[in-house]
């Protein structure tokens, strides 16, 4: 296999981690948690955290090291809108994951109240998310280059 297959799959491998753990925040999230629930949300989190690294380490390498030439992302706007939706999602997640490192000390069966607004922090980061692909496959395809 080469390089540019492994980056490739990591990036990707990185994409189902990242939706898959913001799906199980969304879902687990209620307007009451228990210091505990919000413990197990915390490293959900902290997979998010580690899968969102991942890809940009593995993009970054792809974009500069490997595969196509870096003029094919960096003159596309198309690439550049899907850089600027995920700056968006990274930035809509600084507060789940403030509230959850917050929150996850003390006793185990304390109730906390969550906010209303963690919860459209992560269904707004979801469907973000939702448009990157439809971006990353437009942009594959060249659509947005100009020659």
């Amino acid at each position: 296999m080469t390089a540019e297959i492994l980056l490739r799959y990591l990036h990707f491998i990185s994409i189902f981690t990242i939706v898959g753990t913001l799906a199980i925040e969304y879902v687990l999230l209620k307007p009451t948690l228990t210091r505990k629930e919000i413990a197990y949300l915390a490293k959900i989190d902290g997979l998010y955290g580690l899968a969102a690294i991942t890809l940009l380490g593995a993009g970054f390498t792809l974009w500069f090291g490997v595969g196509k030439p870096a003029a094919f992302y960096s003159d596309n706007p198309v690439f550049w809108a899907k850089i600027g939706l995920f700056v968006i999602v990274g930035i809509l997640s600084i507060a789940p994951t403030l509230f959850f490192n917050k929150h996850r000390k003390g006793e185990a069966t304390d109730i906390i109240e969550v906010p209303k607004s963690l919860k459209r922090n992560v269904s707004l980061e979801l469907i973000l998310l939702l448009i990157i692909p439809i971006l990353a496959g437009i942009m594959a395809k060249g659509i947005g280059l100009l020659q």
